[in-house]
């Protein structure tokens, strides 16, 4: 396969697709259970064809990694629930850029579940972020005390998606990319109905403009999926995931033009702070696999 010229373009589109969830569920008055389930059930339905292409595939499922299927889209389905949550309580640029912290909440989780080492560097400029998301909470305080809560919701939803990736980082490697997603979005779907059952929440009493919305937040978060799973084949997955500090800023500036959101000093701040940390714990990331690899080919 010939390599693009440039990944600039796709990966800009790729950011722009991500950047619009939140939006979505901002101009959304749905509950943020439906919002989530709606959005899993629909893109599921969306990978049928792929699924379908890919069904040989289906024999390598068996109880343990199964087992390992369904827990992590229990994981996604919390992930969306407190994400949509937080959404209704704080801003746009306050949930987004908390999530941000991910690659931070998978070196803590690393270290606590698999015993994996770091370094210096790595936990300062993980305490520079921290202390960002803490300065994005003191803004929020000034604001109202239900932004915080927004806030307290989406630094769950990101142990919550982190839980998500440490399940499915093994499994992943042994299915095909369409059965993993299928698999893992259809658990999630059975989790959600089950919780909007058992909390009476309706399911179809939702204007058209809703049903818009469901299918907007189903179709293009997954094309940005789509193009990252594309670029795969020419990058490797930390330039990918360094598109991750595109979304808080693609969100923040959609949310002031397009919702009129505005931001305190102390939210932006504490944004800038989050996003400088996250930048140098990847990029010292990407050099540290490029030794590794180096020292590897050497040996």
């Amino acid at each position: 396969m010939k390599a693009p010229r440039s990944i600039s373009l796709p990966l800009m589109i790729s950011i722009i697709a991500i950047s619009f969830s939140a939006i979505f569920v901002k101009w959304s008055d749905a509950p943020a259970s439906i919002l989530s389930m709606y959005r899993m059930i629909f893109a599921s339905l969306l990978l049928t064809p792929m699924v379908w292409l890919n069904r040989h595939e289906w024999r390598k499922i068996n109880t343990t990694n199964g087992a390992f299927l369904f827990f992590s889209g229990v994981f996604l389905a919390f992930h969306f629930v407190l994400w949509f949550g937080s959404l209704k309580f704080t801003t746009v640029a306050s949930s987004t850029i908390i999530l941000a912290l991910q690659p931070m909440i998978s070196l803590v989780g690393g270290f606590f579940l698999f015993k994996e080492r770091t370094n210096a560097t790595a936990l300062a400029t993980m305490g520079i972020a921290i202390a960002g998301a803490m300065m994005i909470g003191w803004g929020d305080f000034g604001l109202s005390q239900t932004a915080i809560k927004g806030d307290i919701l989406s630094f769950f939803s990101v142990i919550a998606v982190v839980g998500y990736l440490f399940i499915g980082q093994t499994i992943v490697k042994q299915l095909s990319h369409w059965i993993y997603s299928f698999c893992v979005f259809g658990s999630a779907s059975i989790v959600l109905v089950i919780y909007n059952l058992v909390t009476n929440v309706p399911f179809t009493t939702y204007p058209a403009r809703e049903w818009g919305i469901f299918l907007l937040l189903a179709i293009v978060p997954t094309i940005s999926h789509v193009i990252n799973n594309w670029l795969l084949n020419y990058v490797n997955a930390t330039t990918i995931s360094m598109s991750i500090l595109g979304e808080p800023v693609g969100s923040t500036i959609l949310a002031f033009l397009i919702l009129g959101e505005q931001l305190t000093n102390w939210q932006i701040a504490g944004g800038v702070l989050v996003l400088l940390g996250v930048f140098f714990f990847m990029t010292q990331k990407q050099k540290g696999e490029g030794k590794q690899a180096s020292s590897t080919l050497s040996q």
